[in-house]
């Protein structure tokens, strides 16, 4: 009995859900970057700093939440190259700046915290058990990074006093930051209940 063809046909099947999930996962990080940059654009100009109120922390919040921790930084890293390659994926507002200017101008903080901010809630949720406390604690956490990082680069780059860096870089933010935490936790806690009713509502024989 000749016993090659399954072996054969193994053979071909692996490669193709290799190329299949490699698929998949670019069309995620693709999907997650314009996301992000929709978000980026939901924007309003702050008459007393140079950052402005936009739903991109929402996005960044959200995708950590939803994806893996290598999905999120892939996602994240993707979306800071397409904005230091010219697209216009940041928000808008910091004098015209495109590219590198934008990305390494006042701003350049949270916009390269993004990364790491995705990835730890990322792994803090997944090692908490996936409930809405813990998505609302690591978003929180992913946020507060993001805030730091802001600040220390905002003074950095302004030389500005730490009580002018904390009223330009993280106390009017706080309000609508909170609002962005909880709402990326409902929207994770509820896609997750989502796929978990799906998956149940076809049990396996």
């Amino acid at each position: 009995m000749n016993n090659s063809t399954p072996i054969a046909t193994v053979n071909q099947a692996v490669p193709v859900r290799a190329e299949s999930a490699w698929l998949r996962s670019a069309g995620i990080v693709l999907a997650g970057s314009a996301f992000i940059a929709v978000c980026a654009h939901i924007a309003l100009p702050l008459y007393f700093t140079p950052v402005p109120l936009t739903l991109q922390p929402f996005a960044v919040l959200t995708l950590g939440l939803l994806l893996s921790p290598r999905l999120a930084v892939a996602t994240l890293i993707a979306y800071l190259g397409e904005g230091a390659l010219g697209l216009p994926v940041f928000s808008p507002g910091v004098a015209g700046a495109l590219g590198l200017a934008h990305l390494f101008g006042p701003t350049g903080g949270y916009l390269l915290a993004y990364p790491l901010a995705a990835a730890l809630i990322s792994l803090l949720w997944r090692l908490s058990g996936r409930g809405f406390v813990a998505a609302i604690l690591s978003a929180a956490a992913g946020n507060a990074l993001i805030l730091c990082a802001g600040a220390l680069w905002l003074g950095a780059a302004t030389h500005a006093s730490l009580q002018l860096v904390m009223t330009q870089a993280i106390l009017p933010f706080l309000p609508g930051d909170a609002l962005k935490v909880v709402g990326a936790a409902a929207v994770a806690t509820g896609w997750q209940r989502l796929r978990h009713r799906k998956s149940s509502s076809f049990p396996t024989t």
